[in-house]
């Protein structure tokens, strides 16, 4: 009877290995899937700051050519002389 529940100790630990070893394989395996996916992350955090800054370098030439415009629309104005 002894021996029999040793075997089924032993049979238990075996498979509580085997366990282990399918987890620490699952677990390495995901590792590198995060980790490859913080590297997309970093690369597409990199893009939108890039974009967002030339956004800002568009939008400040067009603020610029705009105001250049006004400005020649202000000189192009007839202006009313008052004459006393």
């Amino acid at each position: 009877m002894t021996l029999d529940r040793l075997d089924a100790l032993e049979l238990r630990i075996r498979d509580l290995v085997k366990l282990v070893q399918d987890l620490k394989r699952k677990n390495a395996s995901l590792e590198d899937e995060l980790r490859l996916a913080r590297e997309r992350v970093a690369v597409r955090d990199d893009e939108n700051r890039r974009w967002e800054q030339e956004r800002l370098d568009i939008r400040a030439r067009i603020e610029k050519v705009l105001g250049e415009i006004d400005l020649l629309e202000c000189l192009d104005e007839p202006k009313e002389v008052a004459f006393d």
